[in-house]
């Protein structure tokens, strides 16, 4: 069994759990559902730099505990200090660690967009990101039909949110509209395997339409591998585990935003 597989497998019996629990009239009445989401793609520009969503992940599958020292407050101040242009957030908690609760307290100081990172396979889910605070979700194409994701991305932009539709194969791309999805993440992590080969992104960035934000997610470590992806045209990154790892996230992550910066 592939550890995506894994995966869901176990979500099916969380989100069942969650619909027993809720519905979706749970979550309309809540603090966030009916503020108005920052958009991502409209920060998107074409001044040549690359744009920085900041993750925070405290472990996952392939390389179990990350950040030892966690505090995802004091991580999102951070990470909103330097203006990043939007901020990743994990709620899967049994392969993550992470929580739902983090994107609720992150919420409440938001200065960028928030997604919600998880596995999302029912809308109940999608109901429940926006009443947390998220303004995008993620999509994955190897976890969906063609019908379930243009069901969800409808959804989710009907009740005011954006999605990061992500793939890390060419073989996805016939389930991709792209007329309604207009934020494209290429994982370059293999979900099958867990290896990483930044070329996913050059694969896969000649089908992208110029309209559409290309995002390059995961093995992003160096000024080397950012000045790669703008060869291939990436608008923007998904930057988790350098800064999970790095002694001084304040420092790390302005190196890497400088690195994300034009440079003609």
């Amino acid at each position: 069994m592939s550890i995506l597989t894994e995966i869901l497998e176990l979500k099916k019996d969380e989100v069942a759990g969650l619909k027993n629990r809720l519905s979706k009239r749970s979550f309309l009445d809540s603090e966030f559902y009916n503020k108005k989401p920052l958009s991502f793609y409209n920060q998107i520009n074409d001044d040549g730099g690359i744009a920085v969503i900041a993750e925070i992940k405290k472990a996952s599958p392939s390389k179990g505990l990350i950040r030892e020292d966690f505090n995802h407050l004091e991580i999102a101040k951070t990470y909103f200090s330097h203006s990043v242009n939007a901020v990743s957030v994990l709620t899967d908690q049994h392969f993550f660690k992470g929580e739902m609760s983090f994107l609720y307290e992150i919420a409440g100081i938001k200065q960028a967009p928030l997604l919600r990172k998880d596995f999302i396979i029912d809308e109940i889910q999608i109901y429940e990101a926006k009443s947390n605070g998220a303004d995008l979700i993620l999509l994955i194409c190897e976890a969906l039909t063609k019908n379930q994701i243009k069901e969800y991305t409808n959804l989710a932009v009907e009740i005011g949110m954006e999605v990061l539709l992500e793939l890390h194969n060419e073989n996805q791309l016939e389930k991709i509209d792209f007329e309604i999805n207009k934020i494209i993440g290429v994982n370059n992590r293999n979900l099958e395997d867990f290896s990483v080969d930044l070329s996913t992104t050059q694969k896969i960035s000649r089908y992208i339409p110029a309209d559409v934000v290309l995002v390059s997610e995961s093995g992003i470590n160096r000024k080397e591998d950012i000045d790669f992806l703008r060869n291939v045209h990436a608008d923007a990154i998904l930057v988790g585990e350098y800064l999970m790892r790095s002694d001084n996230i304040d420092t790390s992550l302005d190196e890497l935003m400088k690195w994300c910066a034009d440079e003609s």
